[in-house]
């Protein structure tokens, strides 16, 4: 019996993207900035889509929660 050996497939290079930084800030009072990371049903945007560090999406998504629990976002959004 012949044993095949399997090719190594080549590691592809990390392409880094620019991240956004957010100066203002992150608080859950803070409703304009909270509001461009909800999409139109209420949920909250992902990091791929967002392009923030890993730190901004976790304080943002507690901020989001924060808001919602104190009534100042809703939880989901009706569209007619």
């Amino acid at each position: 019996m012949k044993i095949f050996a399997y090719k190594r497939s080549r590691k592809k290079p990390l392409i880094i993207k620019k991240q956004q930084f957010i100066k203002s800030p992150i608080n859950y009072k803070n409703i304009i900035l909270l509001r461009k990371y909800i999409n139109i049903e209420g949920k909250i945007i992902s990091r791929r889509i967002t392009k923030i560090t890993n730190k901004q999406q976790h304080s943002i998504s507690k901020a989001i929660k924060q808001a919602r629990i104190m009534n100042l976002l809703p939880f989901v959004r009706l569209l007619k």
